[in-house]
């Protein structure tokens, strides 16, 4: 029956040798399993015939995490069924329980319109679901920018988005999972149960006591999506949040919902320059106003958006961009009172007209309709990157996009800023940067026009994150590290934080079998 699940790996599967980092791996077959018991008949079949394992999901990563580098393809995409929800009614939340392979965007939408499928679904879930189609509107608050990722590579990668800066990233939102271990056998979790007792560790699993040591290193106090999670006394669900596939395969999570806030208003400021745009974070950041999110975009990025409209449609409807600005910070507030959102943008208008901003070229939204439109814009711009470097590859294959995904800490945002025009200008680098500068986190991609260019951009890509780790940041606030970011992984923990990583690798995972070449080096 297992057996039936494999593929040959044809031409027909192509696709399945990529993600959205345009690297290109081989294996030699591939499955798609429907169910948890035939994820662990896969498993076992693979340990069976010590075949490495690579898992896959929706494959938006941008690491290259989902690239296989040989072996079986584990594709988890056909495993798309929200299997049921629990209410807890002490705290009045609502949980909804789904398998790896269901997209966020299919998600928001069976929980918008309260309408699952309940085939299967247990008597406590469908009781749950009557208090649920009664209970108002909710919502999962992580908001990759790629609504198309799936909730297993969510999970994976800690996923976040432009609204972390209100709501938190994926981790908080995770209440229990269970994970296929690397010999097919199923470890259950759920919060609270059990914890780490300092930095030690202790499972019960199949019979056996898996025993390690959480790392011993510091994580940074910043929003981060590097490695395996490190605290005292955690909660050891985090162990596997965030650990790219490298110790478990994740067959079900169950999510915390919330409510949806009845209002969401959004506020595109354009700005003098970018280090104005600088200085309004921060003063936006003194008032005690709130924000769900603050964004950012560059001379660059505005460019782009303004010749990409001839190109998207969904940027048609957009008003012209002010070409006297060349900077634009991008506020989104949710609430439940109108009065107070109504003096949470009147005082953002006044800090933004203070800073050299105009009302009269300021875009708003307070409808659903024109906040997809703002949203739009946001989205638009790394879709216009990889436009131009897909583009780019044709004449040169082995160019990719060089995008970072660096945060630091508050008191460190002016000089990151420095670090990255003053590297760009001397390096005489094209580029564009955007994101999410609410958290100290913006994207800087690097678009090589040449693979000199391109090596030339790494080695300032690296020069940067040493420099950054030095400030108390990250090497990745929401991508991950996957194949691509090893070496900054490395600088940022040190030879002995890798290895304790590797450590607690094979307690789960013995022989280096599942996504090998994510995180750390094969052994």
């Amino acid at each position: 029956m297992t057996q039936a699940l494999f593929e040959p790996v044809r031409p027909a599967h192509e696709d399945f040798l990529r993600d959205e980092s345009r690297k290109t791996g081989q294996a030699d077959t591939i499955s798609f399993p429907r169910t948890e018991e035939e994820v662990r008949g896969v498993l076992a079949e693979c340990a069976a015939k010590s075949l490495n394992v690579t898992v896959q999901g929706g494959r938006t990563g941008i690491t290259a995490g989902a690239v296989p580098e040989g072996g079986h393809i584990l594709n988890l995409s056909r495993m798309s069924r929200v299997t049921g929800l629990r209410h807890d009614m002490a705290a009045h939340r609502f949980f909804v329980v789904a398998q790896p392979g269901v997209l966020l965007t299919d998600l928001r939408e069976r929980v918008a319109k309260k309408d699952f499928s309940t085939e299967g679904w247990s008597p406590e879930s469908l009781e749950a679901l009557t208090r649920f189609k009664l209970a108002g509107d909710w919502f999962f608050p992580p908001d990759p920018t790629e609504t198309t990722a799936s909730l297993g590579g969510m999970v994976s990668c800690n996923a976040s988005g432009a609204c972390t800066l209100l709501y938190g990233p994926t981790r908080k939102y995770v209440r229990a999972v269970r994970m296929a271990l690397a010999d097919g056998t199923v470890l259950a979790l759920r919060r609270g149960q059990p914890r780490a007792k300092g930095r030690r560790f202790l499972i019960a699993h199949d019979g056996r006591r898996i025993e390690g040591q959480v790392p011993s290193y510091s994580m940074p106090n910043v929003k981060s999506a590097a490695g395996y999670y490190a605290d005292d006394n955690m909660d050891l669900v985090d162990l596997f949040i965030g650990s790219e596939g490298t110790l478990g395969v994740l067959t079900e999570a169950e999510l915390m919902l919330i409510p949806q806030p009845e209002f969401r208003w959004g506020v595109m400021a354009f700005l003098p320059s970018d280090e104005i745009a600088v200085s309004f974070v921060h003063r936006v950041r003194r008032e005690e106003i709130s924000p769900a999110a603050i964004e950012f975009f560059d001379r660059r990025a505005l460019d782009l958006l303004r010749e990409k409209r001839k190109v998207y449609a969904v940027l048609a409807d957009i008003p012209d961009i002010p070409a006297a600005f060349r900077s634009a910070v991008y506020v989104e507030f949710h609430g439940e009172d109108e009065e107070a959102l109504v003096e949470a943008v009147s005082r953002l208008t006044e800090v933004m007209v203070e800073c050299g901003g105009a009302e009269d070229a300021t875009w708003t939204a307070m409808t659903d309709r024109e906040m997809d439109r703002l949203h739009a814009v946001r989205h638009a711009v790394p879709e216009a990157v990889n436009l131009l470097i897909d583009e780019r590859r044709k004449s040169d294959p082995g160019i990719t996009k060089l995008g970072t995904d660096m945060a630091v800490p508050d008191h460190a945002l002016e000089k990151v800023m420095r670090l990255y025009r003053d590297g760009l200008a001397a390096a005489g680098l094209e580029h564009v940067m955007f994101g999410h500068i609410g958290n100290n986190h913006v994207h800087v991609n690097i678009l090589p026009r040449s693979l000199a260019e391109y090596e030339q951009g790494r080695s300032l890509y690296l020069d940067w994150a040493r420099e950054i780790i030095r400030m108390g940041g990250t090497v990745s606030a929401e991508h991950g590290i996957g194949k691509l970011k090893v070496a900054f992984l490395r600088e940022m923990y040190g030879e002995a934080g890798i290895e304790q990583m590797r450590a607690v690798k094979r307690l789960f995972d013995p022989d280096f079998r599942l996504n090998r070449g994510n995180l750390f080096a094969q052994e």
